[in-house]
């Protein structure tokens, strides 16, 4: 339909909450998705994969990009098994290359893979949005976890209403407040005690942003060789939020970090998952220029936007509102497809997903998403949306 992105959705496998036959039935054409029971650092078994391809496939829908293959902490820290860690990391490639496979999302972000503080936000009109709150981190930081040297992350103003919010919790609500912090900040439910987590952080002790890129460019001179051979192309996410949380660095949270990782390994193997969400949270992301400098490099696309606040809270906005030019930035990744498609590139088509969406509707009486903000009305509401637009765009580009 006028050369638009690929219609795509998250699905999170067999026990997702959202079936397939949904998916297909929000007009979607693909998914990506991931063999989420295989362990970090482990190889993904042959038979699996084709497994879960030809289930997808059975639904009438493609399995277009691999979200993710997650990079193991001893890979990051180059500690114990990373060796072993990154041959099985080939083996996977080149497993998911000879079933067709040709996109692999992972991200490098040490510990956290993503980070908010409330998963269920109130707006006004009734639905609910992921929410990050900076006071509620500084608390969890400098007074529930007390790791050393905290106070330097964060403002005075930070620090206050931090205080301020721990002094208002009971002891009953700080542990209600520990707990459901340690329960979010991993993005999934570890049972992690304090210490637990303190041991997490240590193993990141000596490994400033210096050292942690060095150990990304050390991966991907071993892994896009093999990627580019397999026909697979990787995609890089962008840390969220993109800033240091709980003293741990991030290294892929501007176009000066994304040209910087492009440059490590200059291979076509070498791309971007380029998400809205996470970049926009800096203002000082220029999100459609990025499209427009690094689009030839960008393999899969995440489409969302925030809303930031002056105090640094930040919660997800509907996807066409918020502090994201949405118009803008999509205007710029069908102009990048365009231009691969006069320079005759057979991928020319990237695929897109809408990245999270409100709680709304009848997402209220179904089991809860399988992931937060995974949820299936809210994530309808946001495809259909950006449909619209980039059918509008491309309409008005063509006349």
């Amino acid at each position: 339909m006028k050369n638009l992105m690929e219609d795509s959705m998250r699905w999170f496998g067999p026990n997702d909450t959202v079936s397939l036959a949904e998916i297909r039935q929000t007009g979607a054409t693909a998914v990506f998705s991931a063999l989420h029971e295989i362990p970090y650092g482990e190889v993904w078994p042959a038979e699996l994969i084709a497994q879960h391809r030809d289930t997808i496939a059975a639904a009438g829908l493609t399995w277009r990009v691999v979200e993710s293959v997650p990079v193991s902490e001893a890979i990051k820290t180059r500690t114990g098994d990373f060796a072993r860690h990154i041959e099985n990391y080939k083996v996977t490639l080149q497993r998911l290359g000879a079933a067709g496979i040709e996109v692999v999302v992972y991200n490098f972000m040490p510990v956290l893979d993503w980070v908010r503080t409330d998963l269920a936000h109130r707006l006004p009109d009734g639905t609910e949005a992921l929410l990050y709150d900076p006071k509620k981190v500084a608390a969890f930081d400098l007074f529930g976890l007390a790791r050393p040297g905290a106070a330097n992350d964060f403002t005075a103003a930070q620090q206050a209403a931090a205080a301020v919010y721990w002094n208002s919790l009971d002891d009953i609500g700080r542990a209600a407040f520990i707990r459901q912090t340690l329960d979010l900040f991993p993005g999934v439910r570890l049972n992690l005690s304090l210490d637990d987590f303190r041991g997490m952080l240590a193993l990141h002790a000596d490994i400033d942003a210096t050292r942690l890129t060095e150990h990304l460019r050390l991966f991907l001179a071993e892994i896009v060789p093999v990627a580019a051979a397999a026909g697979v192309r990787l995609a890089i996410h962008p840390d969220d939020p993109p800033f240091p949380v709980l003293g741990l660095p991030r290294i892929v949270s501007t176009e000066a970090h994304l040209r910087a990782v492009l440059a490590m390994v200059d291979s076509p193997a070498n791309g971007l998952c380029y998400c809205t969400g996470s970049l926009s949270v800096r203002s000082d992301n220029d999100l459609a220029g990025i499209v427009r400098r690094l689009g030839p490099r960008i393999n899969a696309v995440h489409l969302r936007s925030v809303q930031r606040e002056p105090d640094g809270t930040f919660y997800e906005a509907n996807h066409l509102e918020g502090s994201v030019d949405m118009s803008a930035v999509v205007r710029a990744i069908l102009e990048e497809q365009a231009a691969r498609l006069r320079a005759g590139c057979r991928d020319w088509r990237v695929a897109f997903r809408p990245d999270h969406g409100h709680m709304m509707l009848d997402d209220f009486k179904r089991p809860a998403p399988t992931c937060p903000g995974y949820s299936l009305i809210g994530r309808l509401r946001g495809l259909a949306e950006l449909r619209g637009l980039q059918l509008g765009l491309s309409t008005m580009m063509s006349a």
